[in-house]
């Protein structure tokens, strides 16, 4: 079985990794903008319970990436969890700036509105759901919560201690804690616009959204351990799923700090029976739209990816892709003053370039030099899949040096170990702005205006191998989490960051010869400057 599930997921990547070539099923698929789902989920039900809007002074990116200056690891309050829960997925502003985009007209209209939000998504869509289910020791009656990212309240979708039904699901990963925050998806919420290619793009939305809870647990002092590597199955049945249409991808466990400042361990066994399989939320969340359409291949590779882990022992060393031959090009130190920026402040400044991009000024080799060191920071994060605390990380950054001023144009790696490039390619026939636009198969970008276009890649095939079918949601799930940090560095930094999935990536692969390697181009961020003098609009919440 396991054997066929990897044979679902290889097919559906390679569908994606040539879906610049050949188009994805279903062919010539038409959005129907006028009934697409609500940007926000709510339970209409549901009591709502207001959560404290206050945010408390956190320490700046330069503290994070030093690990200076970071508080003293403590517990969760209900304070410190509404901050994570509203800079990483609440709404912070409403924006709107003057561009290029075919969009930009009825954006101005309130009813077509962007609401930046802390966390970066595919296309702005937003389809994970955060759930709280909460037991005896929290602040909150236990039961069944949902954070209704549009008003920054918890609705209270069951009462009674059904924590057990979560502790089960994960296992030993669940330490001491009686409360988890459960980060599901609900495909429809992106497949509405990205059918078939919707899985790929929400497995790293989802880790874009731990990269920031990551980032935001560290500043505020409290543990966030990630778990990805469960049996979806009881939690999708507690939280009443049909499981092809959401399910479970990760669960965080939350230890709450008490009166004296101790944290506060679950009351009975940790191994204590989970309740009765038929106890479930069955309040109904709102649906906006009146027709749900479903994308089998989107079924079939979630379906494959939910198959459990089963870890190669020793395997994780195998998986990381390994340095290039060549002389390095040593980069400009970190410059850490310019990441002297509280990290409430840049996730609430955090937005996408879409077009906006201008040159001159160029971009420096500091400002990307700074941006690929924090970004790479944050590759590994242990998971409950069999990766060791030490193991190295999945993924590797790669730079496509456009316009940026002390670095030769051409294809590099990066390797953070000696914070140096490794050449791959020189520049392009034609020049690397006529080759990137050439790749580029849309066109809210362009690309002669770009300083630099950063790749994140993987080598699929041995995660697979290492992990199984699950490993497809781990690697995206890493690759989301560098992504964000590559935006929360930009825009530290001012300077603009756009995340792409719009380039051919078998041309994109071949120009940093990866072809006929296990080793593929899965994100792309455009890196550059923005005018100074913009007609732009951002009304702080």
């Amino acid at each position: 079985m396991q054997q066929e599930a990897l044979e679902v997921v290889r097919e559906y990547t390679e569908a994606v990794f040539r879906r610049a070539r050949i188009p994805m099923e279903p062919l010539n698929y038409e959005v129907d903008w006028a009934d697409q789902p609500s940007r926000h989920t709510s339970y209409p039900g549901a009591l709502r319970l207001p959560l404290p809007v206050e945010l408390p002074d956190l320490p700046t990116l330069r503290d994070l990436f030093t690990g200076e200056h970071l508080p003293v690891s403590a517990g969760w309050s209900l304070p410190r969890l509404a901050a994570l829960l509203r800079l990483s997925y609440g709404v912070l502003d409403r924006r709107l700036a003057a561009n290029w985009n075919q969009d930009l007209a009825k954006r101005a209209h309130f009813e077509h509105a962007v609401w930046g939000r802390g966390t970066a998504s595919g296309g702005g869509m937003y389809p994970v759901e955060v759930f709280l289910v909460a037991g005896a020791s929290g602040p909150l009656l236990p039961g069944v919560y949902h954070y209704g990212s549009g008003q920054h309240v918890l609705e209270r979708l069951l009462v009674g201690d059904v924590s057990g039904t979560v502790r089960a699901a994960v296992g030993d990963g669940a330490g001491a804690a009686d409360s988890f925050l459960v980060a599901s998806i609900r495909f429809w919420k992106n497949s509405f616009k990205y059918n078939s290619f919707c899985y790929h793009v929400v497995t790293q939305d989802l880790g874009a959204l731990l990269g920031s809870w990551d980032l935001l647990a560290r500043a505020l002092g409290a543990p966030l351990p990630r778990l990805l590597g469960f049996d979806p199955a009881p939690i999708d049945r507690l939280l009443g799923f049909d499981s092809d249409r959401e399910s479970a991808f990760a669960v965080v466990p939350l230890e709450w700090v008490g009166g004296d400042g101790g944290r506060v361990s679950a009351t009975g066994p940790v191994d204590a029976a989970p309740p009765a399989a038929d106890v479930r939320v069955g309040q109904p969340a709102f649906e906006r739209s009146r027709r749900l359409r479903e994308f089998p291949a989107v079924i079939a590779v979630h379906r494959a990816a939910a198959a459990p882990t089963v870890a190669v022992p020793d395997a994780a060393y195998r998986v990381a892709p390994g340095d290039l031959p060549g002389e390095p090009v040593a980069l400009p130190a970190p410059d850490t003053q310019r990441l002297e920026h509280p990290l409430s402040t840049v996730l609430a400044t955090r937005s996408s370039s879409f077009g906006r991009f201008r040159r001159p000024p160029e971009l420096t080799a500091a400002e990307l030099g700074t941006t690929l060191a924090f970004a790479a920071a944050g590759r590994h994060h242990p998971v409950d899949v069999g990766l060791p605390a030490d193991a190295p990380a999945l993924t590797r950054l790669w730079v496509f040096a456009n316009h940026v001023d002390g670095l030769a144009t051409g294809s590099y790696a990066y390797c953070a170990r000696r914070h140096a490039l490794l050449p791959a390619a020189p520049e392009p026939d034609g020049g690397m702005s006529a080759f990137l636009q050439q790749q580029y198969f849309l066109t809210n970008y362009t690309m002669g205006q770009v300083g630099a276009v950063l790749a994140i890649s993987g080598r699929l095939d041995a995660v697979l191998d290492t992990f199984g079918p699950r490993g497809y949601r781990v690697l995206n799930a890493e690759i989301g989490a560098v992504a964000q940090r590559a935006y929360c560095a930009a825009t530290a930094q001012r300077v603009g960051c756009g995340a792409v999935l719009g380039f051919d990536n078998v041309s994109m692969d071949d120009a940093l010869g990866l072809t006929g390697s296990d080793e593929r181009t899965v994100l792309f961020l455009l890196l550059g400057r923005h005018p100074d003098g913009t007609a732009d609009l951002a009304y702080r919440l």
